[in-house]
């Protein structure tokens, strides 16, 4: 019975141990809190993800594993829960884009009236999730990290009391994934009937000699698995729910989605292919190519149809530059099925995605900043926007030209490029030529948003709104430090690109 009792490793499951129990903590505080302290639940939040990132600091001096299996012939690499590389840098994205979150929120809750303790909770609980995901290594935790990461989001997204744009979005959005989520359980159960096991790397090691009699089950779990990662993923055709949902939430909320909630789908995703189902390379690499053509051609292309004047415009078009982006994100994925060194292109894939993490919360940072004083966000509320606020103008352009991949955006043309290189390394040329193409047609609305900016006010339709703004206005400190950390991260990144790129390779395999 000896062998059967395992010491945990404390230290591995810190991070999202730490924001959980700061999440508990918030919950209970909340009862006693006398209403005019709640503010206090929010730095409280604020303190917990820092502490929880604190915690990575000792995980970076070599790959730490618990809650494994004993007696297999994968030995210690068949755990549930491994604190690797790959493990770190998703977790520090995560958990740093909680981070912005909570500073984007704390004048937003407060503005919007939104239940202080509710909210804190839950995005300390899906933050929890997010961080725990990239560290599973058996589907059964994957999937109930992924939803522990999910569950909380759709209640974040309807808690606009008596808002009806607020409720339809939560519905929207938790009908989707609760769609996503079946598939995937139905999918998990299959390949578990053909390999007999649910650890990442037992299945890899089975998966190359199934039973015959059980191939026409294994690949229909396989693809029902990636299937219900790919709703995630906010992938075409399974992208319905992005532009509403994103409206409808409060933009912090929204903020959030665009980048953890990616982060979550992307993650799931690499894990599921490139570390359980390599035997499957030859169906799983075609099929997210194409998935990677179709999402970004539709995503930039209804970004390209948003009309500025439309309310909501700006909102809307960060949503569908997010479903571009993922088409993006998805190509080194697509690329590892074809690839010799799939670590490589992996890599591709988190660098790209520290990347747009930082510059996409900078973005909905100075949206929420635009939204205090024009609730509609339309863009051509942005107009005349650096005579008013110079720096708030300079950041926003700024992120713009990152997400468009133009200098002085370094960071967004360098990951740009090495997702194209990796493309064509793994021979994918078509994939590279549609890449190329949708990031030009991403050029014309990122810089037609970038130009309004710096357009005089006066001319604008409906500037009497952006133009009446008091010029001392003071910004909430939170907000002005959430604008100003993803600026200085985004310049940072731009400074030493090639780094990002050095620090993500190695993190997978």
């Amino acid at each position: 019975m000896g062998s059967l009792i395992q010491s945990v490793d404390w230290l591995a499951i810190a991070p999202p141990t730490v924001t959980a129990v700061v999440a508990l903590a918030v919950l209970v505080a909340d009862l006693f809190l006398p209403e005019g302290r709640k503010p206090l639940l929010g730095w409280f939040s604020v303190a917990g993800l820092l502490l929880a990132g604190v915690s990575l600091l000792p995980l970076l001096d070599g790959d730490r594993s618990t809650f494994c299996l004993t007696g297999t012939s994968a030995g210690r690499h068949a755990c549930s829960y491994a604190a690797d590389d790959f493990t770190l840098v998703i977790q520090l994205l995560v958990l740093g884009g909680a981070l912005l979150t909570a500073l984007l929120s704390m004048s937003a809750v407060r503005d919007e009236e939104l239940p202080e303790g509710e909210f804190w909770f839950l995005l300390l609980s899906s933050a929890a999730g997010a961080a725990l995901l990239p560290a599973s290594r058996d589907l059964a935790t994957l999937v109930v990290a992924l939803e522990v990461a999910s569950l909380p989001a759709f209640a974040l997204v309807g808690l606009r009391r008596g808002d009806r744009r607020s409720s339809e979005a939560a519905l929207k959005f938790f009908l989707s994934s609760v769609t996503a989520t079946a598939v995937t359980l139905l999918g998990v159960s299959f390949v578990y009937a053909a390999t007999g096991t649910l650890h990442l790397t037992e299945i890899a090691a089975r998966l190359g000699d199934v039973d015959p009699r059980f191939d026409t089950l294994v690949q229909t779990g396989v693809a029902l698995t990636l299937v219900g990662f790919a709703f995630k993923t906010a992938a075409v055709p399974f992208h319905f729910w992005v532009p509403d949902t994103y409206v409808g939430a409060p933009l912090p909320v929204a903020a959030y989605l665009s980048v953890i909630g990616k982060a979550v789908g992307f993650t799931g995703l690499i894990l599921v292919a490139v570390v359980a189902f390599p035997a499957y390379s030859g169906v799983w690499g075609p099929a997210l190519a194409v998935l990677a053509a179709v999402t970004m051609t539709a995503g930039n292309v209804a970004a390209l149809r948003q009309r500025p004047e439309r309310a909501h415009s700006a909102v809307r078009l960060l949503a569908w530059s997010s479903v571009g982006q993922a088409g993006y994100l998805l190509v080194p994925i697509a690329a590892a099925g074809y690839a010799d060194d799939p670590a490589h292109a992996i890599g591709s894939t988190v660098a790209y995605a520290l990347m747009y993490a930082a510059v996409n919360l900078g973005a909905f940072a100075v949206a929420a900043l635009v939204a205090r004083t024009s609730p509609q966000n339309r863009i051509t509320d942005y107009r005349g926007l650096y005579a008013r606020r110079p720096l708030a103008a300079l950041a926003l352009g700024f992120f713009l030209l990152c997400l468009a991949g133009l200098p002085p955006g370094v960071i967004g043309l360098f990951a740009k490029v090495t997702v194209f290189t990796v493309a064509v390394d793994a021979g994918l040329g078509w994939l590279a030529v549609v890449m190329a193409l949708n990031v030009v047609i991403a050029l014309y609305y990122y810089l037609q948003w970038t130009a309004v900016l710096f357009r005089p006010a006066e001319a604008a339709e409906g500037a009497e709104v952006a133009a009446g703004e008091p010029a001392h206005v003071r910004i909430p400190m939170p907000l002005a430090a959430a604008i100003a950390l993803t600026a200085v991260a985004g310049i940072a990144l731009s400074g030493a690109p090639q780094l990002v790129l050095r620090f993500a390779s190695g993190a997978l395999l």
